[in-house]
């Protein structure tokens, strides 16, 4: 995992990536896919994640991602 991580790493920095736009779009992938395989249970998704249910709706929020219901 930690080879491809890099890999993915040296691919965005070639491109231009910024850190700040990889990190949301890595925060949206990951939280999007915990909620999917938690069938949309927030706290469900929140306990896997090491949150709490409310920081996961804010953050939710801040990155403008909608929980399918």
């Amino acid at each position: 995992m930690r080879e491809r991580l890099q890999q993915l790493v040296e691919e965005m920095i070639d491109k231009g990536i910024r850190y700040e736009d990889a990190r949301r779009e890595f925060d949206k992938q990951f939280i999007t896919r915990v909620i999917s395989t938690s069938d949309g249970n927030l706290g469900q998704a929140a306990k896997r994640l090491g949150v709490h249910r409310n920081t996961l709706t804010r953050r939710l929020r801040d990155l403008k991602l909608r929980v399918p219901r």
